[in-house]
């Protein structure tokens, strides 16, 4: 039996290769469990800004159902006040009776002149409680008109629920209609790391970069290992042949077992193949080394995008604060007055799209935070699950 045997140092070579293959590997598989970690958390946040949303749409829907009874209430009260008795044909229509002629005061007794009574005894809308009368219908039908526009974008936000609810139970390999429980608040979350060393953290721990750095080491190994695979191999090996005795023979051999070591060399002669692979290795390194880059400079501008939303949503935060705090009082105090006077209803609803708007921007405002810095870490591999 004969073994060959490559140049010494192409076994490890290759083994160093193998090695170094595998913890790129490794590092690819920490990069998709990081990406798929930051994804939940972001359908999370997302999941909890319909949920709010569809909180501060009902609490407004119960308003404007509150809005619409008053406006229902103020309407009918108008109508009422107008009701009469009816009058004589010519206080209907304004001409005056030949007995009332030359008393201008019997003239303007019960209706003015140029109004009508219908049958119910409303006035017509162009006295003046038909006036009043006609303003309250209308700010019904505004009312109405919001309503029907909240209506729809509650069942908007309900789809939204059950789609983003389908996608955060995939991640979590469950059936998309388990119910996701929520709190009933979340704060600003905090980012323990200085801002200033997140570029370094980044560059220093993210998978992507270690995948491309073991992948040039393995690219290294394997030039080494083809160009020692160009050198002679030797083959050892050991030859064992059974011999007969013989009576005819006088040799000192005869019917001894032969055992005969052998020793061979096999010379690479075309050596095409092996400066090919060589080549090719050395693109390899190449390419591995230009993707360090590349990647690096991909994960600068990612760092900067996340840090300019990370900023942004802090501002916003501190900004929709207030403003949803100014915008609540505006509209209690408009709320007050519309329940008294019944007038100001173009500036309450106005005040009451404000308040909604801010409320829905404060709420994004924090999820967005938090989505930032759930980003920043999956950047740095900082939240990495083990």
């Amino acid at each position: 039996q004969m073994q060959m045997f490559p140049w010494f140092g192409v076994l490890k070579a290759a083994k160093d290769e193998m090695s170094l293959m595998a913890k790129a590997k490794y590092e690819s598989f920490r990069d998709t469990k990081l990406q798929l970690f930051f994804e939940l958390q972001q359908s999370w946040y997302e999941l909890y800004k319909v949920r709010e949303a569809l909180i501060i749409s009902q609490k407004n829907m119960e308003m404007l159902y509150s809005l619409e009874q008053i406006s229902l209430v103020r309407f009918r009260t108008a109508s009422q006040g107008n009701v009469g008795v009816s009058a004589p044909a010519s206080m209907q229509t304004g001409s005056p009776t030949p007995g009332n002629q030359g008393s201008p005061g019997m003239q303007t007794m019960g209706v003015k002149t140029g109004s009508t009574i219908n049958a119910a005894g409303i006035t017509s809308p162009g006295t003046m409680q038909g006036s009043s009368g006609g303003t309250g219908l209308a700010d019904l039908y505004r009312i109405q008109m919001e309503v029907g526009e909240l209506e729809n974008s509650i069942a908007l936000l309900k789809n939204q629920q059950n789609t983003i609810a389908a996608r955060f139970n995939s991640y979590m390999n469950r059936p998309a209609q388990t119910l996701v429980t929520l709190p009933d608040t979340i704060r600003p979350d905090v980012l323990n790391i200085p801002l200033e060393a997140i570029s370094d953290s980044m560059l220093t721990n993210n998978p992507m970069l270690g995948m491309l750095n073991y992948e040039k080491k393995s690219f290294e190994a394997r030039k080494l290992m083809v160009t020692k695979m160009g050198y002679p191999m030797v083959g050892l090996g050991l030859n064992y042949s059974l011999i007969n005795q013989n009576p005819m023979s006088t040799s000192e051999m005869n019917g001894k077992d032969m055992i005969m070591p052998m020793v061979t060399v096999t010379l690479p002669i075309y050596r095409k193949k092996y400066k090919a692979m060589q080549t090719e290795a050395d693109l390899l390194h190449t390419a591995a080394s230009q993707g360090i880059q590349a990647t690096a400079n991909s994960l600068q501008t990612d760092y900067y995008d996340a840090l300019q939303n990370y900023q942004d949503a802090q501002r916003r935060i501190d900004l929709y604060t207030n403003q949803y705090l100014l915008a609540s009082s505006s509209l209690n105090i408009l709320m007050k007055s519309f329940s008294t006077s019944g007038t100001g209803l173009t500036d309450l609803l106005r005040a009451r799209q404000q308040t909604l708007d801010y409320g829905l921007k404060q709420v994004n405002a924090v999820a967005d935070f938090n989505t930032a810095i759930a980003r920043l870490r999956r950047l740095m591999a900082f939240n990495e699950i083990q």
